[in-house]
């Protein structure tokens, strides 16, 4: 599996790449096989205010629905609209087009609590199989 070493983690498998105060967020590699096939999903509205580690979108496969989590606070300035009309961009390209939303960060500190690509694999290595 891929975890992008220019990305930090959650726990929660959500990624974040920051670039100065504005961050992609989306969902791992990991995540979208736990998922499977996403058929639906629930964006964040644009001037939405997110709390770090508090449900930010929704995501539907066929299993289940699943919570998407903001790795850090801050306020959405985009969400991907492609997603809308192709949910399966998440399973496709978790790291590229299948991102679900931008953030303006409003506490850059929050990201020293989140994981980087090593520690994130050991994470993932030390959930259980299904």
């Amino acid at each position: 599996m891929d975890f992008p070493e220019n990305l930090r983690y959650t726990k929660t498998h959500e990624w974040i790449a920051v670039q100065g105060t504005k961050a992609k967020v989306g969902v791992t590699e990991y995540a979208q096989k736990e998922i499977s096939d996403v058929v639906f999903v629930e964006l964040p509205k644009k001037d939405q205010i997110v709390q770090q580690a508090k449900t930010a979108a929704v995501v539907e496969s066929v299993k289940a629905a699943f919570d998407i989590y903001a790795p850090a606070s801050g306020k959405v300035v985009a969400a991907n609209a492609a997603l809308e009309g192709n949910p399966a961009l998440i399973n496709q390209s978790p790291y590229g087009d299948g991102w679900i939303f931008e953030l303006e960060l409003s506490n850059a500190g929050e990201l020293n609590n989140l994981l980087n690509a090593k520690q994130y694999l050991e994470a993932v290595q030390q959930a259980p199989q299904h």
